[in-house]
């Protein structure tokens, strides 16, 4: 059974000038906050690395789990906190997870720190 999910907009997209640009509302550094403690980990870096380096743009979760030295479940854990701040989305196949790169998340990130 194919579970079709919906691609959200990333939250932090409504905060375009960067943190030096002016005083963020509470909403737009809860946002920011949740999304750069999400990528607070090495193994969440990995993670991001691995997916964006795919020729395809997404990798399955049975090919994340042998790039890391980590458990099945904790390389669940970590994507699902990932896709939970809005960095990475979710789809199923059959009993596979595929994972890809929220379009313009990372970006979002980079310009919220230029200066």
């Amino acid at each position: 059974m194919v579970t079709e999910l919906t691609v959200l907009e990333p939250v932090a997209t409504s905060c375009c000038s960067p943190v030096t640009g002016g005083v963020l509302s509470d909403a737009e550094a809860t946002s920011l906050a949740a999304r750069f403690k999400a990528m607070g980990d090495p193994s969440r870096l990995r993670l991001l690395s691995l997916i964006a380096a795919t020729e395809t743009g997404e990798a399955c979760v049975c090919d994340l789990n042998e790039s890391l030295d980590l458990s099945q479940g904790t390389v669940s854990h970590h994507l699902g906190i990932l896709v939970k701040a809005g960095l990475l989305t979710r789809t199923k196949r059959g009993q596979w997870s595929f994972y890809a790169l929220v379009p313009g998340a990372m970006a979002t990130l980079s310009r919220a720190l230029d200066a």
